[in-house]
């Protein structure tokens, strides 16, 4: 078979999966219209205009475009208080800025799910030299593994029951572990039962990847308190770097004293003229995280047809934008990841390489030709180099890019004798 003809045949391959898909597409475009309709609303309540997209400069105590976005992202999320800051680098450093705003030499954190993504572990202090972690400033950390897919609350009861809890963190996607990730549901019956037992802890949700993909945030379901980042999900793709925290004013205001400064705490910062961006980013979100899940599935579609495990399985109920491929094989992980980068609109001529990156326990390769460095919102895909070699794919702007992308994918795979042609005969 030449190569032309490879090519269309597998074209056909990858449209017949999306047809299969078209009804669970169809299903969620409702979804985009309620979360609109509700910025529309907040936009025009709040009464959103050109003069919140200008900047300040030097100190921005009075920043009118800070402290309307703020606002915004408050009610959009449910929450009493947001601080969206460029001055996040990223995530974690959000989720960290929370922590160690939160936490005080003597407590107690509990992390219910586990064992915390990779860049979290050296800001707690349970890997590397623990040089200025939590642990390092006297804070204690316990966790309870989150086994089989699911919540032991018996566990979660006796521990609590010896432990004085200062802060449950709970981390909404799998990260990097081979696990579904929670649901807004299953966040509400942690708090709720955390709450039971102990009315004062804090349950602090790590949101990263989850937002607006389902009809909830954390924070409805009895959260204190959320992070993630601007490059994900609520950038809508465009805004270039910053992250955001979310929850009870009080809470809010000691991580940002953290990022800041004690007596400064959310009351300054510029965002460097990016106010329209955020806010555009913000109204293009809800569209960008649909695109994204149904990535999502026709990538868990095509990939499982061709013989992997992967994780979600297509219609499945989705609670992040993480896509899951096992491939047990280092050469597998390189091949995908190169032909993704090939496919990419930026720098689809470099090859990609394992190399350590700071934050994480083992060296990482990565397929990132993005508009937006490192956007895990544009379609991009990443594997920490240790067993069992799982890919995990994220984002989307369009699903004829995805498309491409696989046709192109199965085609290097096939032409390197690195899957079989059994898949074929059901064309």
């Amino acid at each position: 078979m030449n190569h032309e003809n490879q090519l269309k045949i597998l074209e056909k391959f990858v449209l017949d999966k999306e047809k299969e898909l078209i009804p669970l597409f169809n299903s969620r475009s409702h979804s985009v219209y309620k979360k609109l309709k509700n910025i529309l609303d907040i936009f025009k309540e709040e009464r959103l205009s050109t003069a919140d997209f200008q900047t300040s400069t030097g100190l921005g105590c009075d920043d009118i475009s800070r402290i309307k976005i703020d606002q915004i992202f408050a009610r959009v999320l449910s929450a009493e208080k947001a601080a969206v800051r460029m001055q996040f680098v990223s995530g974690t450093h959000a989720i960290s800025s929370v922590l160690f705003g939160v936490l005080r030499p003597g407590d107690l954190m509990l992390s219910i799910t586990g064992r915390p993504y990779d860049t979290l572990e050296e800001v707690i202090g349970i890997r590397g030299q623990r040089n200025g972690s939590l642990i390092d400033f006297g804070v204690n950390y316990e966790q309870i593994e989150f086994r089989d897919n699911d919540l032991y609350f018996e566990e979660i009861e006796n521990f609590m029951r010896i432990n004085v809890c200062k802060l449950v963190f709970i981390q909404k996607s799998c990260g990097y572990s081979w696990r579904r990730s929670l649901t807004n549901n299953d966040i509400n019956r942690i708090c709720s039962f955390v709450h039971s037992q102990d009315p004062a802890c804090i349950c602090f949700v790590d949101n990263c990847y989850g937002e607006f993909v389902e009809d909830s945030e954390p924070l409805e379901n009895g959260a204190n308190i959320i992070a993630g980042s601007l490059i994900k999900n609520l950038g809508g793709t465009i805004v270039p770097t910053g992250g955001y925290i979310a929850g009870d004013k009080n809470l809010v205001e000691l991580a940002c004293s953290r990022l800041t400064a004690p007596g400064i705490g959310s009351n300054a910062g510029i965002n460097f003229g990016l106010g329209r961006l955020i806010l555009q980013g913000l109204f293009l979100s809800p569209q960008m995280v649909v695109q994204s899940l149904n990535c999502a599935d026709l990538i868990a579609s095509v990939f499982a047809s061709i013989g992997f495990k992967v994780l979600p399985e297509k219609h499945s109920y989705r609670s992040d934008t993480i896509q899951g491929i096992q491939l047990k094989d280092p050469v597998l992980v390189k091949k995908i990841l190169q032909s993704f980068q090939n496919s990419s609109p930026v720098d689809s001529f470099l090859n990609v390489a394992s190399s350590p990156m700071s934050g994480y326990a083992s060296n990482l390769i990565m397929s990132g030709g993005t508009f937006i460095d490192g956007s895990t919102s544009e379609f991009s895909a990443d594997s920490p180099l240790r067993e069992p070699y799982n890919i995990f794919i994220q984002g989307g702007t369009h699903i004829a890019h995805v498309k491409i992308a696989l046709i192109q994918l199965i085609s290097n795979l096939l032409e390197e004798n690195l899957i079989t042609r059994d898949f074929l005969s059901s064309i």
